[in-house]
């Protein structure tokens, strides 16, 4: 076999909000009385991505500290308010609260399955992510974590993406070199061309169909994803 390691991104790719970022994010807002859809928020959903890749150019660190992150996403959840014409008042605090609650994620539904059968294939499996230390707790809970050989939070270790360090460590953790390993994610910024830059076959996860024109193997669901590597399903 080509492979002999995978590694994921966390959010986006092997875990979300649920049942989604954009619902998760409305139904907060209507029960603090604000007649707000999940469509209206999915229509604002570049903010995210805008601020990402933004935070990555500028080297921000913004996952490594819990102080840190909570600028952050009060950063951008100030811009979503902004951009809906609702005054943030409590409701910036209340929305951080929903999305720091671990209760509120789980597994995408073509995860689990595939993580197994890569398993079974004799791959090791890992994370690579730009979250906070909390992740570690949360892949355990929702039934990722005993897949995972080797984890690196960028909460836990103080580097993050698009930095090359943060997978060279997990390579080194993994004991396989670079064109032995594939990384999985969902922004090509953060983790399609860093992980290329460090020799690892990188996969983008496109769910939501963003990045249409993207270079390089690109896949709609996990279930792709054995196929795309040369593993019997």
């Amino acid at each position: 076999m080509r492979f002999s390691a995978v590694f994921f991104d966390a959010g986006g790719t092997l875990v979300d909000a649920k049942p989604s970022f954009p619902e998760l994010f409305a139904s907060t807002l209507q029960r603090e009385g604000h007649d707000v859809s999940a469509e209206t928020i999915s229509a604002h959903w570049q903010i995210v991505f805008d601020r990402f890749r933004s935070a990555g150019e500028a080297e921000e660190l913004w996952t490594t500290s819990d102080e840190r992150s909570k600028a952050f996403w009060h950063g951008v959840y100030a811009m979503f308010f902004d951009e809906l014409g609702i005054a943030p008042d409590g409701l910036i605090d209340a929305v951080y609260r929903e999305f720091t609650d671990p209760r509120n994620y789980g597994p995408y539904d073509d995860v689990l399955p595939v993580l197994a059968t890569l398993r079974e294939a004799g791959l090791r499996l890992g994370v690579v992510s730009n979250f906070e230390t909390w992740l570690d707790g949360l892949l355990d809970d929702v039934g990722v974590g005993s897949f995972l050989d080797v984890r690196v939070i960028s909460g836990i270790e103080g580097i993050e993406k698009p930095d090359p360090k943060i997978f060279r460590l997990a390579l080194d953790r993994a004991g396989v070199e670079p064109e032995r390993a594939v990384y999985v994610g969902d922004l090509p910024e953060l983790d399609i061309e860093p992980a290329l830059g460090v020799g690892m076959f990188p996969v983008l996860i496109d769910r939501r169909d963003r990045f249409a024109d993207a270079p390089g193997v690109r896949i709609t669901s996990m279930l792709e994803l054995p196929a795309a590597l040369g593993v019997s399903s």
